[in-house]
């Protein structure tokens, strides 16, 4: 297994009780893995514990060789070599794209670094669009500048929240199979987190169902969603789409 979660609980300081409990996990290299709940489940938190933005209150966090974390061990977010790709994309709007991609490569040198932005650039299909400002792109393009940059330094795990809360409903639609098809040509190991079933049907090999804190089902989209499932009678609100976090 490429990532091991293994017992990981969390709580806020004020909080009464826990928002993570024992939380378990393995993925395999290059899966992509949807962890889908409602508001409040703790789905973006166990991104934040991932990405070293929070530190858990027990539990251990294993991403190819390295220890993330432990009861006894913390690796700050900087060294993880984890990608995060944000909500509202978090793009610099007085950088062209290949700077924005290029932020992420500051201490390579400069020969690779070139290469590595038209590599990315190509693979999200956005090279004619290098010298362009965020401001200029749609919401679709700036997503993928997004990934390109989370892409560009090669992290070993790369983390989704919502990603796809910001655009329309027909863009949201087109894009879905874009997005899997860049993740799966890129080969890097991915977990997103969204509220809408639809998004883990089209993007995910694997979903883990998360409601409070804990996992209430782990499968394949056609185990989870099979033809005569009914996801509301798994969780308490209305089907297809979760409450938004």
């Amino acid at each position: 297994m490429f990532v091991h979660i293994r017992n990981l609980a969390f709580k806020y300081p004020q909080a009464k009780d826990h928002t993570i409990n024992d939380f378990n996990l393995t993925i395999d290299q290059g899966e992509i893995i949807s962890i889908l709940g409602e508001s409040g489940s703790g789905k973006s938190t166990i991104l934040r514990l991932i990405a070293g933005l929070e530190m858990p209150t027990n539990g251990n966090i294993m991403v190819g060789d390295h220890c993330m974390c432990s009861n006894s061990q913390f690796t700050q977010p900087e060294k993880r070599g984890i990608g995060m790709v944000f909500q509202d994309y978090a793009l610099f709007p007085h950088m062209t794209v290949q700077d924005n991609v290029k932020f992420g490569l500051q201490k390579w040198p400069r020969k690779d670094k070139k290469e590595r932005i038209h590599e990315v650039l190509e693979l999200v299909g956005l090279e004619d669009y290098r010298k362009r400002y965020p401001f200029e792109l749609s919401g679709g393009q700036q997503q993928r500048v997004a990934l390109a940059r989370a892409l560009a330094p090669k992290p070993k795990l790369l983390l989704f929240d919502e990603p796809f809360s910001n655009l329309d409903a027909d863009l949201q639609i087109r894009i879905r199979e874009e997005l899997r098809r860049i993740i799966k040509a890129a080969g890097v190991t991915s977990i997103f987190v969204t509220h809408d079933q639809d998004d883990s049907q089209a993007l995910a090999d694997r979903i883990v169902v998360l409601r409070e804190g804990n996992i209430v089902e782990t499968g394949t989209p056609e185990d989870i969603f099979g033809t005569d499932c009914n996801f509301s009678d798994r969780m308490p609100v209305k089907p297809r789409v979760l409450s938004r976090v």
